[in-house]
């Protein structure tokens, strides 16, 4: 006890010298990259300077109502990092790995790029969709992870939904998700979870299938929602015909670096690609 009680303190100094450096990965999202920025001092001011990316080891929750668009985001991810040579664990809880491969190459070919074989090259699905012991024992599921980054040198992670992992024991919501959080942080990993929403949730919260088990662990929380223009007062608000529907994105919190606090508008593409727009505020103030 008394080794631990003297290791667990230690000088800020000391643990600096171990921290990685803070800098940005591109996300594959057009519009998001630009929201992360980090601090600097010049002539006694403080001057915002872009990461040009979410921070590089940060977990990041992304959350929302169905069909809002946190699959394509989290698969635009994972293309543009294995596009770049990077290799990235996705664990599918949802799609079966045969069906999620489709939707893999039809971003990649949305977001134009040629060289497909890259892509399929550096992306390794973990397939908790077919496989119920993975799905249904955390410990089974990180320990199959961990082979996955020691074998493939994995530096990017996706689970697509962690929700899936706890959905008939929300009560244990925060222990799996602390399991899962712990060891991404372990093995250095930069992360994307993606949660879902139960009715009754509040459409723009950081409130989840679990409570707030996720987004009160996690380095990061983006939240994502949408609207569909049923009033002439809508047309007028938003700009957009009745019937159709709206977007929006929310980037609720992030520990490591500074963000973006204002609520944007979101598009996805005929090509099914996820775009971070203007200001909710800035559209508004047109009306």
């Amino acid at each position: 006890m008394e080794n631990i009680i003297k290791e667990s303190v230690k000088n800020l100094s000391e643990v600096g010298k171990e921290a990685p450096k803070l800098e940005g990965v591109p996300s594959g999202v057009e519009g998001l990259d630009e929201l992360f920025f980090t601090s600097k001092i010049e002539n006694g001011k403080v001057k915002k300077i872009s990461l040009g990316g979410i921070p590089r080891y940060a977990v990041v929750n992304l959350t929302g109502i169905s069909d809002t668009g946190k699959s394509l985001m989290v698969e635009q991810f994972a293309v543009k990092q294995a596009s770049l040579g990077k290799r990235v664990a996705f664990i599918t809880v949802e799609t079966p790995a045969t069906f999620l491969s489709i939707g893999l190459k039809e971003r990649a070919t949305a977001m134009g790029i040629e060289d497909t074989k890259v892509v399929e090259d550096n992306i390794y699905i973990i397939d908790a969709a077919s496989y119920g012991a993975l799905r249904e024992d955390i410990k089974v599921l990180l320990d199959t992870l961990a082979y996955t980054i020691k074998t493939y040198k994995i530096k990017y992670t996706v689970i697509d939904s962690v929700t899936g992992l706890y959905e008939a024991k929300e009560m244990l919501a925060r222990t799996f998700v602390r399991q899962i959080f712990n060891f991404l942080k372990k093995w250095y990993q930069t992360a994307f979870l993606v949660s879902q929403k139960r009715s009754g949730h509040e459409e723009f919260s950081a409130e989840a299938a679990g409570g707030y088990a996720v987004s009160h662990i996690v380095d990061c929380t983006m939240v994502l929602t949408k609207k569909m223009i049923q009033s002439q007062y809508d047309e007028r608000l938003y700009k957009r015909p009745i019937g159709e529907m709206i977007r929006f994105f929310r980037i609720d919190g992030c520990r490591m670096c500074g963000h973006d606090t204002d609520t944007h508008v979101m598009e996805i593409t005929e090509g099914g690609l996820v775009k971070i727009g203007p200001r909710l505020k800035d559209l508004l103030k047109k009306t």
